[in-house]
């Protein structure tokens, strides 16, 4: 549906005039509240203030680089799943999207610069590559690039990821909040992004005046598997040293938040009644053996979104200053984790919602 069309269906639906769709629509200011907030309630209905936002987008050819995990969502579904809302975000536009898979780390720069330069390469999005000369290459180029989920040490490009820094922090202070002193985190510390979550979660032991022992308070987990993260916190379990479980599990992913519940339930701890279990992930797991799963939720569809959005920025304004967008996370109450009041490791559970962090 055409600009004209969207303008007469919202005339038709609000009973407005056409001429005062298009003022409301246009910013200006000679018309009533009641009718700006009928015409913008039914442009958002039709999709119309998406368009308004986003415009014609000024490319046709976009190629996207990332790691070739991300390319299959059985590898990495974190990262497919941002490709695919890259996907989406592009339907409205004439845009065709190529993709060329790299390594994170000492990646073929021959291949990258035959891409970059290839006539039809008008912009390029950066996936999960951490390569530095990968992102001098790309700055020296000159075409608008933003990265997702990596970050240019000299500052030179756009980028955009979740904030795991203040994620990892927020996730562990809902924990302190909920009463746990006595947490233990299981993470795959694999790359920096991890190294930031870990870094926001001992920020929030510190302010609770908690010093935090790796050895004790830290099981790390060579990847980001169910079964991987099962044998480390069973050999956790078992060890003489941790006499009694922790009130709560702090686990950065569903999948070993799984590994996690797998490991109590086989040694008689029932989840949340005996042990609390917290995932900080992209939503992969509502539930966990039958138990709706608390998490913080990282932004994962709203990165191909936004980084469209932030290309656009480029392509209108080529010269104005780079910086990062980082994102929240959104925190879910349900009913792996329990309230613990002084003096009791066993409460009530805490109520369902949705929080941003």
């Amino acid at each position: 549906m055409d600009k004209k069309l969207k303008i007469s269906e919202i005339a038709r639906r609000t009973n407005l005039s056409t001429s005062t769709v298009s003022r409301v629509l246009a910013g200006k200011a000679n018309t009533s509240e009641k009718a700006r907030a009928a015409v913008l309630a039914c442009a958002r209905e039709l999709g119309v203030m998406e368009g308004i936002a986003a415009g014609r987008l000024l490319l046709n050819n976009l190629i996207v680089f990332a790691p070739q995990r991300a390319f299959d969502e059985r590898s990495d579904i974190f990262y497919y799943r941002v490709i695919q809302s890259i996907n989406k975000a592009l339907e409205p536009h004439d845009v065709r999207l190529r993709y060329c898979a790299l390594e994170e780390l000492d990646s073929d720069a021959n291949e990258f610069l035959a891409r970059m330069n290839a006539a039809e390469t008008q912009a390029a999005i950066l996936l999960g590559i951490d390569d530095t000369h990968i992102h001098e290459l790309a700055a020296d180029i000159g075409k608008p690039c933003v990265l997702i989920n990596c970050r240019d040490g000299r500052m030179r490009l756009p980028s955009i990821a979740p904030d795991h820094r203040t994620i990892g922090e927020f996730a562990a202070r809902y924990l302190f909040d909920m009463g746990h002193r006595d947490v233990v985190n299981v993470m795959c510390l694999r790359r920096y992004t991890m190294d930031l979550r870990l870094a926001g979660i001992k920020a929030a032991w510190q302010q609770q005046n908690l010093r935090f022992n790796s050895k004790r308070d830290l099981i790390t987990v060579p990847s980001f598997s169910a079964k991987e993260a099962a044998l480390r916190v069973a050999e956790w379990l078992d060890d003489p040293a941790n006499k009694t479980p922790p009130t709560a599990f702090l686990v950065s992913g569903d999948f070993m938040a799984q590994g996690t519940v797998q490991a109590l339930l086989q040694r008689g701890l029932r989840v949340p009644q005996d042990v609390s279990v917290m995932s900080i992930d992209a939503f992969n797991l509502a539930a966990i053996q039958d138990v709706p799963l608390t998490a913080v939720h990282v932004p994962r569809d709203e990165l191909g979104a936004e980084a469209v959005q932030l290309l656009q920025q480029r392509l209108i304004r080529p010269q104005a200053p780079t910086g990062s967008l980082l994102l929240n996370g959104t925190l879910a109450v349900r009913e792996s984790v329990r309230r613990i009041r002084p003096g009791q490791r066993r409460t009530a559970v805490a109520g369902d919602g949705l929080y941003d962090a």
